[in-house]
Protein backbone atom coordinates (compact mmCIF):
# COMPACT_ATOMS: atom_id res chain seq x y z
CA UNK A 1 0.00 0.00 0.00
CA UNK A 2 1.06 3.59 -0.58
CA UNK A 3 0.02 6.86 1.00
CA UNK A 4 -2.51 9.09 -0.72
CA UNK A 5 -2.54 12.86 -0.42
CA UNK A 6 -5.41 15.22 0.30
CA UNK A 7 -5.46 18.99 -0.10
CA UNK A 8 -4.46 19.65 3.52
CA UNK A 9 -1.39 17.43 3.17
CA UNK A 10 0.39 19.74 0.74
CA UNK A 11 1.36 23.32 0.02
CA UNK A 12 2.58 25.01 -3.13
CA UNK A 13 6.07 26.50 -2.97
CA UNK A 14 6.26 30.26 -3.71
CA UNK A 15 8.46 30.97 -6.74
CA UNK A 16 10.06 33.96 -8.46
CA UNK A 17 7.39 36.07 -10.13
CA UNK A 18 7.47 38.83 -12.73
CA UNK A 19 3.72 39.43 -12.49
CA UNK A 20 3.14 43.06 -11.55
CA UNK A 21 -0.67 42.93 -11.54
CA UNK A 22 -3.22 40.16 -11.04
CA UNK A 23 -4.90 41.48 -14.20
CA UNK A 24 -1.96 40.08 -16.18
CA UNK A 25 -3.11 36.59 -15.25
CA UNK A 26 -5.30 34.53 -17.57
CA UNK A 27 -7.49 32.12 -15.57
CA UNK A 28 -9.31 30.74 -18.62
CA UNK A 29 -9.67 27.07 -19.44
CA UNK A 30 -10.25 25.96 -23.03
CA UNK A 31 -12.01 22.65 -23.56
CA UNK A 32 -13.35 20.84 -26.61
CA UNK A 33 -16.35 21.95 -28.66
CA UNK A 34 -16.09 25.63 -27.79
CA UNK A 35 -16.43 25.28 -24.02
CA UNK A 36 -14.34 28.19 -22.75
CA UNK A 37 -14.40 29.12 -19.07
CA UNK A 38 -12.83 32.45 -18.21
CA UNK A 39 -13.14 31.41 -14.56
CA UNK A 40 -12.55 27.63 -14.30
CA UNK A 41 -15.55 26.98 -12.06
CA UNK A 42 -18.51 24.66 -12.73
CA UNK A 43 -21.51 24.46 -10.40
CA UNK A 44 -22.45 20.95 -9.35
CA UNK A 45 -25.65 19.36 -10.77
CA UNK A 46 -27.53 19.43 -7.45
CA UNK A 47 -31.05 20.59 -6.68
CA UNK A 48 -29.76 22.76 -3.84
CA UNK A 49 -27.10 24.47 -6.00
CA UNK A 50 -28.10 25.18 -9.58
CA UNK A 51 -31.02 27.48 -10.36
CA UNK A 52 -31.42 29.65 -13.44
CA UNK A 53 -30.20 32.60 -11.36
CA UNK A 54 -27.07 30.67 -10.39
CA UNK A 55 -26.39 29.67 -13.99
CA UNK A 56 -26.83 33.23 -15.27
CA UNK A 57 -24.61 34.72 -12.57
CA UNK A 58 -21.89 32.16 -13.19
CA UNK A 59 -21.98 32.93 -16.90
CA UNK A 60 -21.55 36.62 -16.11
CA UNK A 61 -18.27 35.67 -14.40
CA UNK A 62 -17.17 33.35 -17.21
CA UNK A 63 -18.01 30.17 -15.29
CA UNK A 64 -20.88 27.74 -15.88
CA UNK A 65 -23.45 25.51 -14.18
CA UNK A 66 -24.80 21.99 -14.68
CA UNK A 67 -28.56 21.46 -14.33
CA UNK A 68 -29.38 18.37 -12.28
CA UNK A 69 -31.29 15.39 -13.71
CA UNK A 70 -33.43 14.49 -10.70
CA UNK A 71 -36.62 15.89 -12.18
CA UNK A 72 -38.78 15.47 -15.27
CA UNK A 73 -37.35 16.21 -18.67
CA UNK A 74 -39.82 19.09 -19.04
CA UNK A 75 -38.65 20.70 -15.80
CA UNK A 76 -35.00 20.35 -16.74
CA UNK A 77 -35.68 21.81 -20.19
CA UNK A 78 -37.65 24.71 -18.69
CA UNK A 79 -34.77 25.66 -16.40
CA UNK A 80 -32.28 25.54 -19.27
CA UNK A 81 -34.53 27.76 -21.39
CA UNK A 82 -34.70 30.31 -18.57
CA UNK A 83 -30.95 30.67 -19.03
CA UNK A 84 -30.59 30.35 -22.81
CA UNK A 85 -33.39 32.87 -23.60
CA UNK A 86 -31.04 35.62 -22.45
CA UNK A 87 -29.52 37.87 -25.12
CA UNK A 88 -25.93 36.73 -24.78
CA UNK A 89 -24.29 33.35 -25.53
CA UNK A 90 -24.13 31.12 -22.48
CA UNK A 91 -22.49 27.90 -21.41
CA UNK A 92 -25.01 25.63 -19.72
CA UNK A 93 -24.70 21.92 -19.03
CA UNK A 94 -27.36 19.26 -18.53
CA UNK A 95 -26.84 16.20 -16.37
CA UNK A 96 -28.13 12.87 -17.66
CA UNK A 97 -28.00 9.28 -16.42
CA UNK A 98 -27.02 6.03 -18.14
CA UNK A 99 -30.32 4.14 -18.15
CA UNK A 100 -33.99 4.81 -18.80
CA UNK A 101 -34.77 8.07 -20.57
CA UNK A 102 -31.20 9.36 -20.79
CA UNK A 103 -31.10 9.56 -24.60
CA UNK A 104 -34.43 11.37 -24.71
CA UNK A 105 -33.24 13.69 -21.95
CA UNK A 106 -30.00 14.32 -23.83
CA UNK A 107 -31.84 15.29 -27.02
CA UNK A 108 -34.38 17.49 -25.25
CA UNK A 109 -31.82 19.41 -23.20
CA UNK A 110 -29.54 19.86 -26.17
CA UNK A 111 -32.44 21.21 -28.22
CA UNK A 112 -33.21 23.59 -25.33
CA UNK A 113 -29.74 25.08 -25.62
CA UNK A 114 -27.43 22.97 -23.44
CA UNK A 115 -23.98 22.90 -25.04
CA UNK A 116 -22.60 20.29 -22.66
CA UNK A 117 -24.01 16.95 -21.54
CA UNK A 118 -22.79 15.49 -18.25
CA UNK A 119 -23.11 11.76 -17.62
CA UNK A 120 -23.68 12.03 -13.90
CA UNK A 121 -23.19 8.83 -11.91
CA UNK A 122 -21.27 8.10 -8.75
CA UNK A 123 -19.08 5.29 -10.16
CA UNK A 124 -18.18 6.25 -13.71
CA UNK A 125 -15.68 3.47 -14.41
CA UNK A 126 -18.56 1.15 -15.30
CA UNK A 127 -19.98 -0.68 -18.28
CA UNK A 128 -23.15 1.43 -18.20
CA UNK A 129 -21.04 4.56 -18.68
CA UNK A 130 -19.28 2.88 -21.58
CA UNK A 131 -22.59 1.95 -23.20
CA UNK A 132 -23.99 5.45 -22.67
CA UNK A 133 -20.94 7.18 -24.15
CA UNK A 134 -21.04 4.95 -27.21
CA UNK A 135 -24.77 5.63 -27.65
CA UNK A 136 -24.37 9.40 -27.22
CA UNK A 137 -21.46 9.57 -29.67
CA UNK A 138 -23.46 7.53 -32.16
CA UNK A 139 -26.38 9.94 -31.79
CA UNK A 140 -24.56 13.29 -31.66
CA UNK A 141 -21.18 12.62 -33.23
CA UNK A 142 -18.23 14.68 -32.03
CA UNK A 143 -19.95 18.06 -32.19
CA UNK A 144 -21.21 18.11 -28.61
CA UNK A 145 -19.11 18.29 -25.45
CA UNK A 146 -19.73 15.26 -23.23
CA UNK A 147 -18.52 15.23 -19.64
CA UNK A 148 -18.53 11.97 -17.69
CA UNK A 149 -17.61 10.63 -14.29
CA UNK A 150 -16.91 10.23 -11.55
CA UNK A 151 -13.62 8.32 -11.47
CA UNK A 152 -10.78 8.13 -8.96
CA UNK A 153 -7.99 6.37 -10.87
CA UNK A 154 -5.84 6.78 -13.96
CA UNK A 155 -7.33 3.57 -15.34
CA UNK A 156 -10.82 4.99 -14.96
CA UNK A 157 -9.84 8.30 -16.52
CA UNK A 158 -8.25 6.65 -19.55
CA UNK A 159 -11.23 4.35 -20.01
CA UNK A 160 -13.76 7.20 -20.09
CA UNK A 161 -11.56 9.15 -22.49
CA UNK A 162 -11.28 6.14 -24.77
CA UNK A 163 -15.04 5.64 -24.63
CA UNK A 164 -15.62 9.18 -25.89
CA UNK A 165 -15.66 11.63 -22.96
CA UNK A 166 -14.33 15.14 -23.67
CA UNK A 167 -13.96 15.95 -19.98
CA UNK A 168 -13.96 13.75 -16.92
CA UNK A 169 -14.97 14.43 -13.33
CA UNK A 170 -12.27 13.19 -10.98
CA UNK A 171 -13.01 12.47 -7.33
CA UNK A 172 -15.00 9.86 -5.43
CA UNK A 173 -16.20 10.33 -1.87
CA UNK A 174 -14.58 13.70 -1.16
CA UNK A 175 -17.62 15.97 -1.15
CA UNK A 176 -18.56 17.67 2.11
CA UNK A 177 -21.98 15.98 2.20
CA UNK A 178 -20.92 12.72 0.55
CA UNK A 179 -20.79 9.57 2.68
CA UNK A 180 -19.61 7.12 -0.01
CA UNK A 181 -16.36 6.30 1.76
CA UNK A 182 -18.19 5.63 5.02
CA UNK A 183 -20.95 3.60 3.39
CA UNK A 184 -18.84 1.58 0.97
CA UNK A 185 -15.25 1.79 2.18
CA UNK A 186 -14.19 2.98 -1.28
CA UNK A 187 -12.59 6.18 -2.47
CA UNK A 188 -9.32 8.02 -3.03
CA UNK A 189 -8.42 11.46 -1.64
CA UNK A 190 -9.34 13.88 -4.40
CA UNK A 191 -5.93 15.54 -4.73
CA UNK A 192 -4.31 12.14 -5.16
CA UNK A 193 -6.85 11.23 -7.84
CA UNK A 194 -6.08 14.47 -9.68
CA UNK A 195 -2.35 13.82 -9.55
CA UNK A 196 -2.80 10.26 -10.77
CA UNK A 197 -5.22 11.12 -13.58
CA UNK A 198 -3.11 14.08 -14.71
CA UNK A 199 -0.52 11.53 -15.87
CA UNK A 200 -2.89 10.47 -18.66
CA UNK A 201 -1.81 10.90 -22.26
CA UNK A 202 -5.44 11.11 -23.41
CA UNK A 203 -6.93 14.30 -24.84
CA UNK A 204 -9.61 14.86 -22.21
CA UNK A 205 -10.02 17.70 -19.73
CA UNK A 206 -9.75 16.92 -16.02
CA UNK A 207 -12.48 18.34 -13.77
CA UNK A 208 -11.65 18.18 -10.05
CA UNK A 209 -14.73 17.26 -8.05
CA UNK A 210 -15.02 17.02 -4.27
CA UNK A 211 -13.16 18.13 -1.18
CA UNK A 212 -12.49 21.72 -2.27
CA UNK A 213 -12.99 24.05 0.70
CA UNK A 214 -11.12 27.25 -0.21
CA UNK A 215 -9.70 29.14 -3.17
CA UNK A 216 -6.34 27.75 -2.07
CA UNK A 217 -7.66 24.22 -2.62
CA UNK A 218 -8.81 25.27 -6.09
CA UNK A 219 -5.29 26.53 -6.89
CA UNK A 220 -3.84 23.24 -5.61
CA UNK A 221 -6.28 21.25 -7.77
CA UNK A 222 -5.38 23.27 -10.86
CA UNK A 223 -1.67 22.99 -10.07
CA UNK A 224 -2.00 19.22 -9.72
CA UNK A 225 -3.40 18.94 -13.24
CA UNK A 226 -7.07 19.94 -13.23
CA UNK A 227 -8.43 22.10 -16.04
CA UNK A 228 -11.43 23.26 -13.99
CA UNK A 229 -13.15 22.46 -10.70
CA UNK A 230 -16.70 21.43 -9.86
CA UNK A 231 -18.09 23.16 -6.75
CA UNK A 232 -21.02 22.47 -4.46
CA UNK A 233 -20.42 23.49 -0.85
CA UNK A 234 -18.47 26.64 -1.71
CA UNK A 235 -21.50 27.95 -3.63
CA UNK A 236 -24.14 26.60 -1.23
CA UNK A 237 -26.21 28.87 0.99
CA UNK A 238 -26.12 31.79 -1.41
CA UNK A 239 -29.01 33.89 -2.67
CA UNK A 240 -28.88 32.28 -6.11
CA UNK A 241 -29.28 28.68 -4.90
CA UNK A 242 -32.79 27.18 -5.09
CA UNK A 243 -35.08 27.28 -2.09
CA UNK A 244 -36.19 29.75 0.50
CA UNK A 245 -34.17 31.15 3.37
CA UNK A 246 -34.99 29.42 6.65
CA UNK A 247 -34.69 31.00 10.08
CA UNK A 248 -33.17 28.63 12.61
CA UNK A 249 -33.86 28.32 16.32
CA UNK A 250 -30.84 30.54 16.87
CA UNK A 251 -32.49 33.30 14.83
CA UNK A 252 -29.90 33.04 12.07
CA UNK A 253 -30.65 32.47 8.39
CA UNK A 254 -29.98 29.18 6.61
CA UNK A 255 -30.55 27.46 3.28
CA UNK A 256 -30.86 23.78 2.35
CA UNK A 257 -27.82 21.91 1.09
CA UNK A 258 -28.02 18.22 0.33
CA UNK A 259 -26.35 15.47 -1.64
CA UNK A 260 -28.36 13.97 -4.46
CA UNK A 261 -27.65 10.52 -3.01
CA UNK A 262 -29.04 11.57 0.39
CA UNK A 263 -32.17 9.92 1.72
CA UNK A 264 -34.26 13.10 1.47
CA UNK A 265 -33.20 13.81 -2.13
CA UNK A 266 -33.91 10.21 -3.15
CA UNK A 267 -37.34 10.35 -1.55
CA UNK A 268 -38.18 13.61 -3.32
CA UNK A 269 -37.19 12.52 -6.81
CA UNK A 270 -38.12 8.85 -6.87
CA UNK A 271 -40.28 8.27 -3.82
CA UNK A 272 -37.95 5.73 -2.20
CA UNK A 273 -34.48 5.51 -0.74
CA UNK A 274 -31.86 2.79 -0.98
CA UNK A 275 -28.26 2.81 0.25
CA UNK A 276 -27.94 6.58 0.73
CA UNK A 277 -24.42 7.90 0.15
CA UNK A 278 -24.95 11.50 1.21
CA UNK A 279 -26.60 13.70 3.79
CA UNK A 280 -29.00 16.63 3.88
CA UNK A 281 -28.32 19.66 6.04
CA UNK A 282 -28.63 23.42 6.20
CA UNK A 283 -25.87 25.96 5.72
CA UNK A 284 -25.61 29.56 6.90
CA UNK A 285 -26.99 32.04 4.38
CA UNK A 286 -24.09 33.80 2.62
CA UNK A 287 -25.74 36.48 0.52
CA UNK A 288 -25.06 36.74 -3.21
CA UNK A 289 -22.81 34.19 -4.89
CA UNK A 290 -21.18 37.17 -6.62
CA UNK A 291 -19.19 37.80 -3.44
CA UNK A 292 -18.01 34.17 -3.39
CA UNK A 293 -16.99 34.29 -7.05
CA UNK A 294 -15.04 37.53 -6.57
CA UNK A 295 -13.14 35.99 -3.66
CA UNK A 296 -12.43 32.80 -5.62
CA UNK A 297 -11.24 34.75 -8.65
CA UNK A 298 -8.97 36.87 -6.48
CA UNK A 299 -7.58 33.84 -4.68
CA UNK A 300 -6.83 32.02 -7.93
CA UNK A 301 -5.07 35.05 -9.39
CA UNK A 302 -2.99 35.50 -6.25
CA UNK A 303 -2.15 31.79 -6.28
CA UNK A 304 -0.92 31.97 -9.86
CA UNK A 305 1.19 34.99 -8.95
CA UNK A 306 2.83 33.18 -6.02
CA UNK A 307 3.91 30.44 -8.44
CA UNK A 308 5.06 33.04 -10.96
CA UNK A 309 2.72 31.83 -13.72
CA UNK A 310 0.24 33.63 -15.96
CA UNK A 311 -2.10 30.78 -16.98
CA UNK A 312 -3.24 27.26 -16.17
CA UNK A 313 -0.93 25.59 -18.70
CA UNK A 314 2.11 27.22 -17.10
CA UNK A 315 0.84 26.31 -13.63
CA UNK A 316 0.64 22.65 -14.65
CA UNK A 317 4.25 22.79 -15.80
CA UNK A 318 5.87 24.85 -13.04
CA UNK A 319 3.98 24.19 -9.81
CA UNK A 320 6.01 22.69 -6.96
CA UNK A 321 4.36 20.86 -4.06
CA UNK A 322 5.73 20.08 -0.62
CA UNK A 323 4.26 17.96 2.16
CA UNK A 324 3.24 19.65 5.38
CA UNK A 325 2.97 18.11 8.84
CA UNK A 326 -0.02 18.45 11.14
CA UNK A 327 1.86 21.28 12.85
CA UNK A 328 2.34 22.92 9.46
CA UNK A 329 -1.36 22.61 8.75
CA UNK A 330 -2.15 24.27 12.07
CA UNK A 331 0.29 27.07 11.27
CA UNK A 332 -1.26 27.49 7.80
CA UNK A 333 -4.57 28.59 9.23
CA UNK A 334 -5.40 31.78 11.10
CA UNK A 335 -4.58 30.65 14.61
CA UNK A 336 -4.44 33.66 16.91
CA UNK A 337 -7.84 32.80 18.39
CA UNK A 338 -6.43 29.46 19.62
CA UNK A 339 -3.89 31.22 21.87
Amino acid sequence: MHKSLSFDDVLLVPQYSEIESRQQIDTSSHMKNNIILNLPIIASPMDSITSSEMAITLNDYGAMALVHRYNTIDKQVALIKEVTEKKYPVNIGAAIGVTGDYLERASATRDAGANLLCIDIAHGHHILTQNALYALRSKFGDSLHIMAGNVATLEGFNALADWGADSIRVGIGGGSICSTRLQTGHGVPTLQSIMDCARSDRDASLIADGGLKTSGDIVKALAAGADAVLLGAMLAGTEETPGAIQVGKDGKEYKLYRGMASRSAQMDWRGKSSSPEGISTTIRYKGSVKNILRDIDGGIRSGFSYSGVRNIVDLHARAKFILQTSAGLQESGTHILRR
